[in-house]
């Protein structure tokens, strides 16, 4: 049985609150809490609770009174990462066409683990800000291929640079494209491809996703 005031003072001890300890383990915040009040005695979880409280499962059943002993705590998936020079990066599904590829509302994203050092050949951003897509289509080839890997760097929402090129939405579509700003407020959208027909565009048309700091390309 779970000791509810053993987990209150780990808890504590390491500044979890019951939600972010929650989140941490995949769980509920009225699931940790019913074991924090006592109320939950048992819990399928117990190993996880104990991994993030760092101590062991027979510390918070009350079989040992050292919370250190016989303690196991494996690093989690970021230590891990540190260890590695590994980023947390968001891949996200845009459907990023280099031609017409579709924006739906609804994004999917997961989690990849990239080298920093690599990211860093290309952006010094923060993790946070930076996104990585695969989009389809030939519009800016040979600058980049159908589902190459592109870096977006989200902290860079304005045109600012001539001839960039640019993660955006317009017309409702996700496309990437080389952008050229015009004197008159517009922008000229421009494929690497010789045979895509270029677009002029008003800046109320357009909504950046970000900048294309790298490109990955597949062997």
């Amino acid at each position: 049985m779970i000791k509810s005031e053993r987990v209150a003072e780990r808890m504590k001890l390491l500044g979890w609150s019951q939600s972010s300890l929650a989140r941490e383990i995949g769980v509920s915040q009225p699931t940790i809490g019913k074991v924090v009040t006592g109320q939950s005695a048992g819990s399928s979880h117990l190993h996880k609770i104990a991994r993030a409280l760092q101590t062991t499962p027979a510390y918070l059943t009350g079989e040992v009174d050292d919370p250190a002993e016989d303690a196991f705590i494996p690093p989690t998936p970021a230590e891990i990462a540190e260890q590695m020079g590994l980023i947390k990066i968001e891949e996200i599904d845009l459907s990023l066409g280099m031609g017409a590829g579709f924006l739906d509302q609804h994004v999917e994203a997961v989690d990849r683990w990239m080298p920093e050092e690599w990211v860093r050949l290309f952006t010094d951003s923060p993790a946070v800000h930076l996104s990585i897509a695969k989009p389809i289509g030939d519009s800016m080839y040979p600058t980049i291929n159908d589902r190459d890997l592109v870096l977006i760097d989200r902290s860079q929402r304005s045109i600012d640079r001539q001839e960039g090129i640019w993660a955006m939405v317009y017309g409702g579509f996700g496309t990437i494209k080389r952008v050229r700003a015009l004197p008159d407020g517009s922008y000229k959208m421009m494929g690497d491809n010789p045979q895509v027909r270029e677009e002029i565009a008003s800046a109320d048309e357009v909504h950046v996703i970000g900048r294309v700091a790298g490109v990955f390309r597949r062997t």
